[in-house]
């Protein structure tokens, strides 16, 4: 029990500290606020509180847990909202209100609800840590497997027969090689700050399909790998950020609203409940698990938000589940740390952020990866990560941005002259990588064949070719181009409008498959190659931009989803045929 001797803002210094620990959580004040300890110097302790201070004065007595900051985890995550230290917010809302009191305390799982419990094990078993004791339905999209918590190994003397359980109810006796008997429940508890382990790490090799065809095609992430979605205001981070969580092949979502705006949050919670999951036709929430630490909350439990996240990602890649942690933004968590480095007196780094702001990055992409899990039976899950990078004025030379883009292997460059010509999504396909195209190019042929890389590359040479042509038709105007060069231009107008660009407000363009996205991306090169022989033979350009045809795979991506396979097989014949009438008609003129 120690005394507080200085409140500056969320930073509270205490003395009497000895028996405390670097890391502790500990309880602050009459009203019990939650922080955490910082730094330990002799028997001070300098102490984060994740809690709005105003009222707390020198002399109020501060007593520790013993233990970190940690997430419960087990049923009852999934469709939970939390706030940045894993307090659900429904919950409170019904125990004391819209507005949090302070020191409120609410079990992050329910406790009385009871679940269908069916064991996976058996009596007699020697199991490990990650072993599967048994399972849960926590949701029609989610099984729930109740593991042997890390560190825990031994035989199985017990189990609880097949039935409803609450949480908290014992449902297996493990005898450890010591002679101990462990009595373990289906919630475990782990520090968040320290990554889950696993067995073996894999390199990324499968893409995650996110059904925007300009990431997809152009910049494809793999599961298990990490991405940064940077730029300024108003480009569109929010939304290319909420068409991932809603359209990613992943069994799991984690979305971590780290500092975002009230009104953003809340379109979050009102739209997934609303949208039908593509793979299970269950809503969207089946699936999801959000961390809410608005703008307004305190700065202090942002740092924690994103911790919180992952670590629950952790847990349900554990059970050989995709995840996919998607954190709005790290901007935010950065300046979070930059506030509380200030309030501790800390050497300051470029523009006033911590020293240590690159390896906090590196420490939350680097929890991100495909993994053996543990546990005697081969299971392997992946955790990819998407953060977002807010840079002030849109400058990507600032320490974030510049500590970001060393870490990650895929970059989505927002731009918000696109957004403002309402391009979205308002991804630059200029200044975007992906580093993963190398590793995926393999299952890119097995599954869409060699010409999907191929037109791949000749799409992005296109798009580079307009760039260059755009700087000459500025000095001299667009005829004063050769045919070959304006049909450049036009092809390249057609992939920027009629591929990458997409209406989140049309079902049928929202989401786009792999397989519709290689047809669309063939059809639209295959009018460019019969241009570019029409052309051989002296077509006129204008005719051949004005074919009915082309005017048809204007409107192609909008084909509803069971025709549009025939759809594009038609266009492409038809094309096909009026311009060779062109050529022929061409070739009597001469």
């Amino acid at each position: 029990m120690g005394k507080i001797i200085k409140v500056s803002g969320p930073l509270v210094v205490a003395e009497g500290m000895a028996d405390a620990n670097m890391a502790d959580v500990v309880r602050v004040g009459p009203q019990r606020l939650i922080g955490e300890i910082l730094n330990m110097t002799g028997e001070r302790a300098s102490i984060q509180v994740y809690e709005e201070t105003s009222g707390l004065g020198p002399g109020a007595e501060v007593e520790t847990t013993g233990a970190p900051l940690s997430v419960e985890l087990g049923p009852g995550l999934i469709e939970n909202i939390y706030d940045g230290i894993q307090r659900p917010l429904e919950e409170i809302v019904k125990r004391v209100g819209a507005n949090i009191t302070r020191g409120i305390e609410v079990p992050p799982l329910p406790r009385d609800k009871k679940w269908a419990w069916t064991p996976a094990a058996q009596v007699g078993d020697s199991v490990i840590g990650g072993d599967v004791l048994g399972t849960v339905p926590e949701t029609a999209s989610v099984l729930h497997k109740i593991m042997v918590p890390n560190g825990v190994a031994g035989t199985v003397e017990w189990l609880a027969d097949a039935g409803e359980y609450t949480i908290q109810d014992t449902v297996a006796h493990i005898r450890t090689p010591k002679g101990e008997l462990r009595e373990l429940t289906m919630v475990q508890k782990w520090p968040v700050r320290v990554g889950r382990p696993y067995q073996k790490k894999f390199p990324p090799e499968t893409p995650l399909q996110s059904g925007q065809r300009v990431i997809d095609t152009m910049f494809p992430i793999a599961k298990g790998g990490t991405a940064a979605v940077p730029g300024p205001f108003g480009s569109g981070k929010t939304v290319v950020q909420h068409q991932l969580a809603k359209w990613s092949d992943v069994d799991i979502v984690v979305y971590i609203g780290c500092g975002e705006r009230g009104n953003e949050m809340t379109d979050v919670l009102r739209e997934f409940p609303e949208l039908t999951d593509p793979r299970t036709g269950e809503t969207l929430m089946k699936r999801t698990v959000l961390i809410a630490n608005t703008s307004d909350m305190p700065v202090a439990a942002r740092e924690a938000s994103v911790y919180t996240g992952i670590t629950i990602a952790e847990y349900f890649r554990d059970m050989g589940y995709h995840v996919a942690v998607i954190a709005d933004s790290t901007s935010r968590w950065a300046e979070a740390l930059r506030e509380m480095s200030g309030r501790l007196e800390e050497m300051p780094g470029e523009e006033g952020y911590p020293a240590y702001l690159a390896s906090r990055l590196a420490q939350f992409y680097e929890r991100a990866g495909i993994v053996r899990c543990m546990g005697s039976e081969e299971r392997t899950g992946s955790l990819t990560a998407v953060g977002a990078v807010s840079p002030p004025g849109g400058d990507l030379s600032e320490p974030v941005s510049q500590g970001t883009m060393r870490i990650v292997k895929v970059f989505w460059s927002l731009d918000a002259s696109l957004a403002y010509r309402r391009h979205f999504p308002a991804i630059n396909w200029l200044n975007s990588y992906s580093l993963y195209l190398d590793s995926m190019r393999p299952w890119f042929d097995e599954h869409l064949g060699a010409d999907f890389m191929v037109n791949r590359g000749r799409a992005m040479h296109l798009l580079q070719e307009e760039n260059e042509l755009n700087e000459i038709v500025q000095l001299v105007g667009k005829d004063s181009l050769s045919p070959n060069d304006q049909l450049t231009l036009e092809i390249a107008r057609m992939l920027r409008e009629d591929f990458l660009q997409q209406n989140a407000f049309m079902d049928v363009d929202s989401y786009s498959s792999f397989d519709r996205q290689k047809r669309l991306l063939a059809l639209i090169l295959h009018y460019e190659d019969l241009c570019r022989a029409a052309i051989a033979k002296n077509a006129p350009l204008a005719d051949l931009f004005t074919i009915p045809g082309r005017e048809k795979l204007g409107w192609a991506k909008y084909t509803e989803e069971g025709q549009y396979a025939a759809e594009y097989d038609a266009i492409a014949q038809e094309m096909a045929d009026e311009i060779d009438a062109l050529m022929q008609k061409a070739g009597e003129d001469r």
